[in-house]
Order: C-alpha cells, then structure tokens, then sequence
C-alpha cells in the first residue's frame, strides 16, 4: 500500500495464517454436546479411545508422561448419551472430498455397532462434513445401512447425502443443531 510522502506500509493482511479457520467436525459437536448438557436438553458425550497404558515415564507425579500405550479394543461409535429417554448414538467423520464420502473411513466393527443399535431401537446417524463444500450432513442409520446393503461401491456419492440426508446448518449456539433435526424425524419427542 503506498501513502502519502513516499511512505510505504507492509500489509498485515499477507502476515494472517489461513490454517485452521472453520472448528473441526469434532470441535463442533462437543461445543453443541456442552451447549445442550448447559440448557438440560441432552446428555451426549464424545467416548474416549480405550487403550491400555504400558509404560509411563514419572519423572515426578504432576509431570507423568505416557511411553507405550496400545489400543485394546476397536471403538464402536464416537459419541452416545440419552435424550428424552432415548439412547442415542453417532458417528462422526470428514472428508476433504468433493465428490463422495468414502467407505473405508467407517470400519466394518462400527458397521456392525450401528446396525445393532438401529436394531434394537436406538436413535443412529452418522455425520459427514464434507469439508471443502462447507456442508455437514447428518444420514440416519437406517439410510446409511441401506445405502451398504444394495449398493457394490466404495464410497457414498455427495448426490445421495443431498436427496436422503439433512443439511446441519451451522450456527452461534448451538453450533451443529442435529437434534432439532432429530426432532422433526421422529416427531418432536
């Protein structure tokens, strides 16, 4: 930029990391999760990784570190929890391509985890964010289920999330309102 009397600025703007701009997904549902445990509307939580710790470094008790951990069993889901007296539980993924979702980022233990829940009544989805599209969809148990069994492809095209899944706009707070989409599926319970 060139001001008066010759003097020239170094824009600021050029300096500014673009990186990490938009939350990640994950980010996203455990600020939404907060919100709806703060207003008593929801208790969903993100479920930790289980592993087993095999060697820690104490160097002294407020400074242990983990040397060697393995994971001991698959995970199912990434978050689970209750609302209005429904169990509910989801996965949660993205991917940075345009086109369709891939299957292989869903394991087939998560397959299996997803089917038994729909089975047994439990509330089920998946959300997928597509991140270079901005959009975050969230696709039933029941549609994703379907989509695996009649279908011989590797990944879910962007096509069938737009006519069988919900559009979660993003908001203030909460930020991913899935449950107001829940609501209107099953009827405002």
């Amino acid at each position: 930029m060139n001001y008066p009397n010759g003097i020239k600025k170094k824009s600021i703007i050029s300096n500014i990391s673009h990186k990490n701009r938009g939350m990640t997904l994950e980010n996203d549902l455990n600020e939404t999760n907060e919100y709806y445990r703060e207003i008593d509307k929801a208790y969903i939580y993100k479920k930790p990784t289980p592993i087993k710790i095999t060697k820690v470094d104490y160097p002294s008790r407020d400074k242990a570190v983990i040397k060697e951990a393995f994971f001991t069993i698959p995970s199912t889901t990434d978050y689970n929890g209750v609302y209005n007296g429904k169990y509910i539980d989801f996965e949660a993924k993205e991917t940075k391509n345009n086109t369709s979702f891939p299957l292989a980022n869903i394991h087939s233990h998560q397959i299996e985890h997803i089917k038994n829940i729909y089975n047994h009544q439990g509330i089920v989805f998946i959300i997928i964010r597509f991140t270079n599209l901005n959009e975050t969809f969230l696709l039933l148990g029941k549609d994703f289920l379907d989509f695996i069994n009649n279908n011989n492809r590797k990944s879910i095209p962007i096509t069938f999330f737009r006519e069988k899944a919900y559009l979660i706009k993003e908001n203030y707070r909460p930020r991913l309102d899935y449950l107001k989409i829940i609501d209107k599926i099953i009827g405002g319970i």
